[in-house]
């Protein structure tokens, strides 16, 4: 019982002494925080074993409601919205280097380095205004959503919305099944998604 207090002692001085406030605590979502067992597979499996994780960083990079948005710009504006997409994309670049470094260098992410790093006062203002940011960027993916099901179904606004924020549940209880469950269904909608581009693609005759 000594020695667990000495090495927690020890690991509170030594982040002290790296500029944390306090001692770096519990992984992000450690019950999926885990390695995938590779051994005696073949090139395939190997393949097949790291697709999930693959598709679904790719999806939270290239979010697919960002497509539509780009082929309204581009049949709009043509090129003169090119500018404006590289930069963008230029900025997006730094920043998933900036917190891959802060996450490989400290065990931490983004959330847990503000707490650890700031005062209370200066961490809470901050929590709030990611709160914010994810609510911005996240409700034109819901109003979105509940469009497509009144567009598709005739299903009210109020009630699309409704359904659409279940997804939240949904996701949740795959994610408890196993995260294997989770990457078959976003590479699904994937799939789906890349179907229905094909036929727009293929309905509108390109020249």
């Amino acid at each position: 019982m000594l020695k667990r207090v000495d090495q927690a002692g020890a690991i509170d001085a030594a982040e002290e002494s790296r500029g944390w406030r306090r001692a770096r605590g519990e992984a992000p979502l450690s019950d999926v925080h885990r390695t995938i067992s590779i051994k005696g597979a073949t090139s395939t499996r190997r393949l097949v074993a790291f697709l999930g994780p693959g598709y679904l960083v790719a999806v939270g990079y290239m979010d697919p409601g960002n497509w539509a948005t780009s082929l309204a710009g581009g049949s709009k504006f043509g090129y003169t919205l090119l500018v404006v997409a590289l930069i963008s994309n230029v900025m997006a670049i730094v920043l998933q280097a900036l917190c891959a470094r802060l996450a490989i260098a400290s065990g931490r992410d983004l959330a847990q380095a503000c707490r650890d790093a700031y005062p209370r006062w200066a961490a809470y203002p901050l929590w709030a205004a990611a709160e914010i940011a994810i609510i911005a960027t996240d409700i034109a993916e819901v109003i979105g959503t509940a469009i497509g099901l009144n567009l598709l179904f005739g299903i009210p606004l109020e009630i699309g919305v409704l359904l659409t924020a279940l997804d939240v549940f949904l996701i949740l209880y795959l994610q408890r099944m196993g995260f294997r469950y989770l990457e078959a269904l976003i590479i699904t909608l994937l799939g789906v998604i890349a179907a229905c581009f094909a036929v727009q693609i293929a309905l509108a005759s390109p020249e």
